[in-house]
């Protein structure tokens, strides 16, 4: 059997802001955005530059109980995370862009890591496993 998770989906605010955010400051790459009228919403989907794995769905916050959620998915934990190839690369491009760190880098026995928030306030960690981690080994 062959399984994998293809979507995961993060409510946000307005679709436009959340694509600028993710694709001016964090370099991900829209690989789609289709209006759906039928359900007047529209069907954004964007991932990490070179990745071929899980991606995130743009989900529009549309009922009012859906809203308290945004930027707040994951209940103040970290939330999503990113790995890169190279950390510093990534972390001082990041910051020259306005990116706010809440926990700076810190070498950890899996690899280095930092945290983030996104546009609304929902945590990540940006971080570069050892090459020795069961999970880069996986990635190879």
């Amino acid at each position: 059997m062959i399984q994998s998770i293809i979507h995961i989906a993060l409510v946000v605010n307005d679709y436009d802001e959340a694509i600028e955010f993710y694709t001016q400051k964090l370099n991900f790459t829209l690989l789609e955005d289709t209006y759906q009228p039928e359900q007047d919403k529209r069907w954004v989907v964007i991932a990490p530059p070179g990745s071929f794995g899980t991606t995130i769905l743009l989900a529009r916050a549309s009922k009012p109980e859906q809203v308290p959620f945004i930027g707040n998915q994951a209940g103040g934990r970290v939330f999503l995370f990113l790995n890169t190839d190279d950390f510093w690369r990534d972390y001082n491009d990041m910051v020259s862009k306005g990116i706010e760190f809440v926990r700076e880098p810190k070498q950890q026995d899996y690899g280095i890591v930092a945290v983030f928030k996104d546009l609304y306030g929902n945590l990540w960690d940006l971080l570069q496993m050892n090459e020795d981690h069961p999970i880069s080994r996986r990635m190879k």
